[in-house]
């Protein structure tokens, strides 16, 4: 009976061993062939003794896998599965392994339009579960009452982790008219919602004129798009005659980074750096406004602690070069940048490759962003979407900063 027990431990470790060094070798080999296409990286990878050693270590475990195991395996399960345990061990809540299936799902999400429930997600690192940034407006997932802060914790019935936040985001969308079962943390309460799958237009860009000829201008991401939709809409109201500016980024969670900087550099002076890009190795990379501005009034940038990513870029710029003030509460901070690399076999690898300054080199990342005047909502309506202007104690001080 020993002796069996002693076998059985033998093969999981076996197998385990088999699975890293899969993970390493199917990762190199794809990555290899990604930037071997890529004439300014042909150089990046080149043979060595210890690839080699890799690769005869590899061949005698799999030839263990072959002779003692147990089963059948999916061969391409596995590779899956151990390059994104590969990319996991990078211990980087932002890079991932995006599967073939998963990358058209994932780029439909960064054009801005999609059929699913409508809601921005985050990976929340403390707790390692799904965190909702926001639902968007008028989405099932909004109608249905789901709230930012929510964690959801299942999809149909299946329980999920932060590190399967791709996963989540792949099982929650489907076809349009089909339902689905989301069982969501609020607190201590655990929420089940039967949702109907819609398409869902992400992230329009609302705007309106407030009191004393006051802009308003919100949107919840920065998708493909966005800066010539915030451009049209306030050339609209400017027809009408505001004089100053509120740009609402609460529970804006980014999006994508050249629309952020579109937006800022309608309002900067051309020159000006708007963001510094360091890479691995300290080097930098600024980019500049590259026009003059078309936006020359007050502005107020309102803020909260959903506030991330390429809206902290806006909200950045805007502090640092004195073209706004900052209202609310501290933002998120994540100040690093992540690329999508495609690769061969229509797989993807979304991977942190800079990280970004302000404009006077203010470091973001794990920090946020510190409002001009620090100003929190009242308890009661911290979690609530749809707040009445007199109760929005955030954008009521802004209203009285551009009196």
């Amino acid at each position: 009976m020993e002796e069996k027990k002693r076998f059985k431990v033998y093969k999981v470790i076996m197998l385990v061993v088999l699975v890293a060094f899969i993970t390493f070798l199917c990762t190199s080999i794809g990555m290899y062939q990604y930037f071997i296409n890529d004439k300014t990286s042909n150089s990046i990878f080149t043979t060595t003794s210890s690839n080699s050693d890799i690769a005869a270590t590899l061949k005698k475990y799999k030839s263990i896998i072959d002779k003692y195991f147990l089963g059948e395996i999916d061969e391409e399960k596995l590779k899956e599965g151990a390059i994104k345990g590969y990319i996991e061990g990078l211990d980087d809540p932002y890079t991932e392994y995006i599967s073939k299936e998963e990358m058209k799902d994932y780029l439909e999400d960064t054009m801005g339009n999609f059929v699913g429930i409508g809601i921005y997600m985050v990976k929340n690192t403390e707790s390692n579960k799904v965190q909702v940034l926001a639902p968007i407006k008028n989405s099932p997932a909004e109608k249905a009452g789901i709230l930012p802060g929510d964690f959801i914790v299942a999809v149909d019935d299946e329980p999920y982790s932060g590190d399967e936040m791709s996963t989540v985001s792949t099982k929650i969308k489907g076809e349009e008219g089909t339902t689905v079962k989301v069982e969501i943390l609020r607190g201590t309460e655990t929420k089940i919602f039967e949702l109907k799958r819609e398409n869902i237009k992400v992230n329009p860009v609302e705007g309106k004129i407030l009191n004393n000829q006051i802009g308003y201008i919100e949107f919840s991401s920065f998708d493909e798009g966005t800066a010539q939709d915030f451009k049209a809409k306030y050339e609209e109201l400017q027809k009408q005659g505001i004089k100053s500016l509120i740009i609402d980024l609460r529970n804006n969670g980014g999006g994508i980074v050249d629309e952020a900087l579109e937006i800022a550099d309608y309002i900067v002076e051309k020159d000006a750096v708007m963001l510094y890009e360091v890479n691995k190795n300290n080097k930098e990379q600024t980019k500049k406004a590259e026009k003059d501005p078309i936006i020359n009034m007050p502005i107020v940038v309102l803020t909260n602690e959903n506030t991330a990513s390429s809206s902290e870029i806006l909200a950045g710029a805007l502090k640092d070069l004195g073209k706004a003030k900052i209202c609310g509460t501290k933002t998120y901070g994540k100040g690093v940048i992540q690329q999508v690399l495609t690769l061969p076999d229509g797989s993807g690898l979304k991977i942190t490759t800079e990280r970004y300054l302000t404009p006077k080199k203010i470091e973001i990342n794990k920090v946020g962003i510190e409002p001009d005047e620090k100003v929190e909502l009242p308890e009661n309506l911290r979690n609530v979407l749809s707040i009445e202007e007199k109760d929005d104690t955030q954008l009521q001080k802004a209203i009285e900063l551009l009196k």
